[in-house]
């Protein structure tokens, strides 16, 4: 027993997740890790080195049996003395502490308080200064748990006036949103109006200039046959121009 205690939980602890040991390895510099840390720490690297010495190394290190035993046989033995209610004992005298230093603010044992160190010193009992000790923090608690309410008090209506804000831009955007769409269909929906309004006015000016130009048609038509025979008459003998003269007047 007396190894066990001389080595601290510092002894059996990580030195890349600072805690104890979980199926240690060790690397070929001696230094150990837990093996998940290991594995973590080298996927962010190039090579395998050493997260101490930087040392590097050909293959996955093996399991520490060795360290995983004492570190399990640390934390069983933390563990009985934890539920077995264990005192603290005194550094320099290896006495129990039962009495408080009021100047020094620590806890002392009785040989400590013969010492010259603590002797013209205020003690008190360790249950009479844990009582003391406790009603001095929850005096101060109080304060701290009111201010504690009135921040999350705070804290609830921001979150509440924050999401007011989100909501009240949903709702705009959709409005926008909507808007848009109606006014994006009246635009399409007036185009629509105009051009066949333009096509139906297109369609009006073209049978109108269709039939004038049918008319001029017949028009030039008519006069070019009349020109024509004016032209023949002209050319016709005389006694044939006059007997012909009245028809072709008429025309």
């Amino acid at each position: 027993m007396a190894s066990k205690t001389s080595l601290s939980e510092v002894d059996f602890s990580c030195s890349v997740c600072r805690n104890i040991f979980k199926d240690p390895v060790v690397v070929l510099c001696s230094h150990s890790f837990c093996k998940a840390c290991l594995e973590e720490y080298w996927k962010q690297k190039t090579s395998w080195e050493c997260p101490v010495c930087r040392k590097k190394s050909m293959e996955f290190p093996p399991c520490n049996l060795v360290l995983k035993n004492l570190c399990e046989s640390y934390l069983q033995d933390r563990s009985q003395r934890a539920s077995a209610g264990a005192e603290v004992l005194c550094s320099l005298h290896s006495e129990n502490l039962k009495l408080f230093c009021l100047e020094d603010k620590q806890p002392i044992c009785f040989v400590c308080q013969t010492s010259k160190k603590h002797k013209s010193h205020d003690c008190c009992p360790i249950d009479e200064a844990v009582l003391d000790h406790k009603v001095e923090l929850k005096t101060a608690l109080e304060p701290l748990q009111e201010k504690l309410k009135v921040f999350r008090e705070v804290k609830l209506t921001c979150d509440q006036t924050a999401n007011h804000i989100k909501s009240q831009g949903q709702h705009t955007e959709r409005l926008i949103k909507m808007g848009f769409k109606k006014f994006h269909q009246f635009l399409y929906q007036e185009k629509r109006a105009r051009i066949a309004a333009l096509k139906e006015e297109e369609e009006q000016k073209s049978q109108m200039m269709k039939k004038k130009i049918e008319k001029m048609s017949r028009e030039i038509s008519s006069l070019s046959d009349t020109i024509r025979t004016i032209e023949e008459e002209l050319g016709a003998e005389d006694i044939s121009f006059l007997q012909n003269y009245k028809d072709t007047v008429k025309r």
